[in-house]
């Protein structure tokens, strides 16, 4: 994670790999550009690499100790490349990922983490803002209460990815930041810890995103995310989310009713509450819609709930830019706190689309002109919306929900 701009197709493939990725990180236009990858996958090309980046890491700032003595433990992973190539065959329906979200088992450890943790957690959100439910629910989507940090070394699997080629741009800024942390003196190279990816820690922040956020709030001069201490991990997460735009005090948003023909359905309209219920859409079980500025999704399309998504909503967005998580961690957090879930029904009868069949949606609506982003089978905000807008063009409620039978018509022509 860091602060310069990525390509949405990187975000999606980073997305697709796990690799938590918010708006506003990666190679932007004036990085510097990529040291070029030779003989891929043998170990003297590896090590002419790692010797030719080695000026690229200085002129960043890096000292030369620090560069020899952390790369001395950076190999050529070739299952590092094999994960980063793989592609799940079926994507999990917004149902069956929450299932596992908001499992029982999952419920419970967070309760039992906020009791646990309930001294540091208060003075977290005192200071940041953010709701201790939703940092524990970060936490416990991320890293399961940090039961699954990853266990691999940082720097060999930033090498490996930097070099490879493939995203080699990207994974060497991120290398060049986990270098810098270690300058810093937060953690040496052997205990920097982490995915295959290089998301680290409790709450598995990229080292850019660690550079930018990571705090020190328990005063010991580290910003250490990697003990068994999530003291620090925690709060660099709330410090993350109150900078990507939490509002204090306002609620993430609220599953909704909407009146029968509503089309006014994605993130890319928004209007305030009273406008929303001025059009008819009322919060499911009653009472009146949180105040603020929101847009409509669902999640499901027309047979499934639909929610009213506020500012906190996409700030959780920015930590992983896929409504199925930030949906997982608002029910995670409501379930933590005690209160109610999702009351409506999902629609469990319909047919997940295959990746190939994601893919052929894609090609029909890009071959319409409605798509114009990479053909990747991954169904976000992109696709829902060019869903959306040829379900218009054939006079079909516009819930931008892709199934089987959006695929046979398009497939008609």
């Amino acid at each position: 994670m860091g602060r310069l701009a990525l390509s949405a197709a990187l975000v999606a493939a980073l997305s697709s790999c796990g690799i938590r990725v918010p708006v506003g990180v990666g190679t932007g236009p004036g990085a510097p550009a990529p040291i070029p990858a030779t003989d891929p996958g043998t170990a003297a090309g590896f090590q002419r690499w790692v010797n030719d980046f080695r000026p690229r890491a200085i002129a960043s700032g890096i000292s030369p100790a620090t560069y020899d003595r952390a790369m001395s433990i950076a190999r050529y992973n070739p299952e590092v490349i094999r994960l980063d190539r793989k592609q799940s065959e079926f994507s999990k329906p917004v149902w069956l990922y929450l299932d596992g979200a908001v499992s029982d088992v999952r419920v419970a450890t967070g309760r039992q983490m906020l009791a646990r943790y309930a001294e540091p957690l208060a003075r977290i959100e005192a200071q940041y803002g953010v709701p201790r439910e939703i940092v524990l629910a970060v936490w416990g989507m991320e890293s399961n209460f940090g039961a699954n940090r990853g266990k691999m070394q940082i720097i060999p699997s930033l090498a490996t990815l930097a070099y490879d080629g493939r995203r080699s741009a990207m994974f060497q800024e991120q290398l060049i930041a986990a270098l810098r942390i270690i300058e810093a003196g937060d953690v040496d190279a052997q205990h920097m810890l982490g995915s295959w990816a290089g998301a680290m820690g409790h709450t598995q922040f990229m080292p850019t995103s660690y550079l930018s956020y990571a705090v020190d709030f328990t005063g010991d001069g580290r910003r250490d995310i990697w003990s068994d201490d999530p003291t620090d991990a925690l709060a660099s997460t709330a410090a993350y989310l109150a900078r990507n735009g939490w509002v204090r005090g306002q609620a993430w948003g609220t599953e909704v009713d909407l009146p029968s023909g509503f089309a006014a359905v994605g993130k890319g309209t928004r209007k305030s509450s009273s406008a929303w219920a001025a059009m008819g859409v009322s919060r499911k079980g009653g009472g009146s819609l949180p105040n603020g500025s929101g847009s409509i999704i669902r999640p499901a399309g027309a047979n499934g709930p639909a929610f009213l998504i506020l500012d906190n909503f996409r700030s959780v967005l920015r930590y992983n830019n896929s409504d199925n998580y930030a949906l997982g961690v608002v029910y995670l957090g409501e379930a933590i706190a005690g209160r109610q879930g999702i009351i409506g029904a999902w629609p469990r009868s319909d047919r997940p689309l295959s990746q190939a069949e994601r893919m052929e949606v894609q090609r029909l609506l890009t071959a319409r002109g409605f798509y114009r982003d990479e053909i990747d089978g991954k169904l976000g905000t992109g696709t829902m919306e060019a869903v959306a807008a040829y379900q218009r063009s054939i006079g079909v409620a516009p819930d931008g929900y892709a199934t089987s039978t959006l695929l046979g018509r398009l497939r008609q022509g």
